[in-house]
């Protein structure tokens, strides 16, 4: 099985959708991660049962996030080793 931080740098430049612990869903184009799981995306939109919004760029914290889907997209080839 294939650690978090490796598939999260295999998902750099690409879009995904991040369900956070308030059911509040975000998508947009994942620039960055650290240790802590933090996110840093471009190109943000927010959805909830109440609105939806942009927000442009932001930093996530690792924290509230519940899961990370790249919709539509498999995950990108491994580089060569």
């Amino acid at each position: 099985m294939a650690e978090p931080m490796t598939l999260l740098d295999r998902l750099i430049s690409q879009r995904v959708e991040i369900r956070l612990k308030d059911d509040r869903v975000l998508s947009g184009r994942l620039l960055g991660s650290d240790e802590h799981l933090n996110l840093v995306l471009e190109e943000t939109e927010e959805r909830s049962p109440e609105r939806s919004r942009r927000l442009g760029r932001i930093l996530l914290r690792g924290s509230n996030v519940v899961s990370l889907t790249a919709p539509g997209d498999s995950l990108p080839p491994r580089p060569p080793a």
